[in-house]
């Protein structure tokens, strides 16, 4: 396994392999699971990490409004967890939420350390917008959410 790794933008090849890493994770309950269409429909959402040509993690910033997106689908291959590449990935995410001009970024999360470690803020999913909640109606969990509201507030990047 290769210590050095770069984050990339998904490509149309990685769509499947992101489908199986987030479905294992959400049989598992730990995250919501995306049919395979709807990865493909937001794959531009998407970030990757490969190694030695296997997809190893992924996440997604998914743009809600003018000045509001939401981190989900964070993944990682158990055996990359604990290196960082996590973290990276979100990071990746905040960034181009920078870049954007978005003021706000959220996530919805069983690990809400993980986001907590990164500078997000538990916050009142209530006082979240509304839209937020689009995909809380399939979720096999609703209306009974154990999901904890992270938030972050971004200062707009510097040109360069």
């Amino acid at each position: 396994m290769s210590e050095q790794f770069g984050i990339e933008k998904a490509t149309m090849a990685d769509a499947p392999a992101i489908q199986d890493m987030v479905s294992s994770l959400a049989s598992l309950g730990e995250m919501l699971p995306r049919p395979l269409a709807e990865i493909y429909e937001q794959l531009r959402d998407f970030l990757v990490v490969h190694d030695n040509g296997r997809l190893v993690a992924c996440a997604a910033l998914h743009i809600m409004w003018e000045d509001l997106a939401e981190i989900r689908s964070v993944a990682v291959l158990d055996e990359w967890r604990d290196k960082g590449v996590g973290a990276l990935l979100v990071e990746a995410c905040l960034e181009e939420a920078r870049a954007l001009g978005i003021r706000t970024v959220f996530a919805l999360t069983r690990q809400p350390s993980f986001f907590q470690k990164l500078g997000f803020q538990e916050a009142d999913v209530m006082s979240l917008p509304r839209k937020v909640w689009g995909e809380c109606f399939r979720c096999p969990k609703f209306p009974n959410c154990d999901e904890t509201a992270v938030t972050i507030e971004l200062r707009a990047s510097s040109p360069s």
